[in-house]
């Protein structure tokens, strides 16, 4: 490697550990104070940077939310279409895959509440939030249509289930003062109902 090459590597690299200094300064402001609520100024304070190499990075808020989205993807785990036939492999009844389902949700959204929280509350603001948040929500509901795949359900009972297993549904239900397992058991119990009772609608 030449001294010119050798030098060059140094200069990509330091920019690398810049970047990534801004978007961990930037995900912990976000989880701090909102998407919407922080400004580039802030996070350039945080990174120790100049405003202008924040910029030099991320140009707009949308690229810079959009690095912080990947990082946050890799730690929250969110599930995935075309993931979800493992994890209800040998498991024959609808009360086995519905308590999978519910264990399932349970540990993600634990997993991502903060981050699910923040990005919702400026999802109407900020067009790569809701595109973060519509991704999480396809692997949910693939994960919902792959629970009842032993079955044949009409598409209102799966919207149904959808609706009852939202995030904003099971931040609720943690303010039930039950204990966990109880709480688990009634949601299942719930589905189960709500299934039942969705078969009987009128689809017209």
């Amino acid at each position: 490697m030449t001294r010119r090459s050798y030098q060059m590597r140094q200069r990509a690299n330091a920019q690398d550990a810049t970047r990534e200094r801004i978007v961990r300064a930037t995900m912990l402001l976000h989880d701090e104070q909102g998407v919407a609520a922080t400004s580039f100024a802030d996070i350039a304070k945080s990174a120790g940077v100049g405003a202008a190499t924040v910029h030099r990075h991320f140009p707009n808020l949308g690229a810079l939310v959009s690095a912080c989205g990947a990082h946050v993807w890799e730690e929250m785990k969110p599930p995935v279409p075309g993931q979800a036939i493992a994890l209800f492999e040998g498991l024959t009844t609808r009360q086995e895959r519905l308590e999978r389902l519910v264990e399932e949700l349970d540990r993600f959204y634990r997993r991502g509440a903060l981050r699910l929280e923040r990005a919702s509350a400026d999802r109407p603001h900020i067009a790569e939030l809701d595109g973060f948040l519509r991704a999480v929500e396809a692997g949910v509901a693939d994960l919902i249509r792959e629970a009842f795949a032993l079955e044949s359900l009409p598409e209102p009972a799966l919207q149904l289930v959808q609706a009852l297993t939202d995030f904003p549904v099971w931040l609720s239900m943690q303010r039930v003062e039950i204990a966990e397992t109880a709480r688990k058991h009634l949601l299942v119990h719930l589905l189960g109902s709500a299934v039942e009772a969705a078969r009987q609608i009128d689809p017209a």
